[in-house]
């Protein structure tokens, strides 16, 4: 693995187990196909989003990545090193240690704060956990987080739930950037907000790149968010990625008809707009039975015989552009 990769993710799968009801004679009967043989690649200092309709898999991803769940197989590589392995074999202070290095920034800013806690102890709290920040310093390091994610010191003593949506949001990114973290991931950190607080949110994640270096792994299904912030975007569809590629390349040029999709169903503020190109049918197919070979091909306006027949491979068909079709768009 080059140096420039900061987290590298290969042919990782997620299979969750179902089981029919009942205490005593309970029996599996199949399993959820929630991430499935996927492969991406983070750079330092970059951006890579997930996008894709809910229930694809972005979400199991992310967990998988931060060793929150364990993975049926695959690996994920952080700094080069085995993620699961080194979880493994290591002691409870090389844990915290690499817990320390990758962060979590939740989709609900009003239910990932506990409502007892002042800011001032929310934001600590990490500090007595992974033992980093003497304690004649833990009061300036709470006032140089607030300040960082644009609030006052004297919100430090306020609790939750005096604070609007967005300012909520900003103590879950001091509090993530509490322990100096490398790597983030936002699962949805912008979903619930307002569209004039999203920007407020995504410039601010995006001047901490800029100033601290972080690496992003931003997941969502609002691609308007994703063009704003991303540098490289990944596409999942049913635990599959079926493209990827840099952000301007696939918003302007998409080869997937799923991404064509996805980009054409963005609503524009233009009343002579043209109506939808596509419209896909259907709904999307259970991940316990997932369709044989390609997993979009139910729903695809242009899928032929062979996508029901053979799964096509993620390929690169330009440089640096992935796409998983036997008849990508031109």
């Amino acid at each position: 693995m080059s140096s420039e990769n900061l987290v590298e993710v290969r042919k990782l799968v997620k299979y969750f187990p179902v089981y029919t009801r009942g205490v005593l004679l309970k029996k599996q009967v199949g399993v959820i196909h929630a991430v499935d043989n996927i492969s991406f690649v983070i750079k330092r200092k970059e951006t890579f989003a997930l996008v894709g309709e809910s229930g694809c898999g972005k979400t199991t991803t992310a967990r998988l990545i931060l060793n929150l769940i364990e993975p049926t197989s695959g690996e994920v590589l952080f700094e080069g090193e085995n993620v699961y392995e080194k979880f493994k074999s290591a002691n409870k202070k090389e844990k915290l240690a690499l817990r320390r290095k990758m962060q979590l920034i939740f989709q609900n800013p009003y239910g990932s704060l506990d409502p007892r806690m002042t800011v001032f102890d929310i934001i600590s709290e990490p500090f007595f956990i992974h033992k980093h920040v003497p304690k004649e310093k833990l009061k300036d390091r709470v006032y140089e987080l607030l300040q960082l994610v644009g609030l006052e010191e004297y919100h430090a003593e306020r609790y939750p739930h005096e604070f609007s949506g967005g300012q909520r949001q900003r103590i879950c990114i001091a509090r993530a950037l509490a322990v100096e973290p490398e790597f983030i991931i936002a699962d949805e950190p912008v979903s619930s907000l307002d569209v004039s607080i999203r920007a407020q949110i995504l410039n601010l994640l995006a001047d901490l790149q800029k100033n601290i270096g972080l690496s992003y792994l931003y997941i969502s299904h609002d691609l308007s968010s994703v063009r704003q912030i991303s540098h490289r975007v990944g596409v999942m569809y049913l635990g599959k990625i079926v493209e990827m590629a840099n952000t301007d390349d696939l918003f302007d040029h998409p080869l997937h008809h799923y991404t064509q999709a996805l980009i054409e169903a963005v609503p524009i503020p233009d009343p002579k707009t043209k109506a939808l190109k596509i419209i896909l049918r259907g709904e999307v197919p259970s991940p316990i039975n997932p369709p044989s070979g390609c997993r979009f091909h139910p729903r695809c306006p242009k899928a032929q015989k062979i996508c029901g027949e053979k799964e096509p491979t993620l390929e690169e068909v330009k440089k640096g552009h992935f796409v998983a079709c036997y008849f990508p768009l031109s």
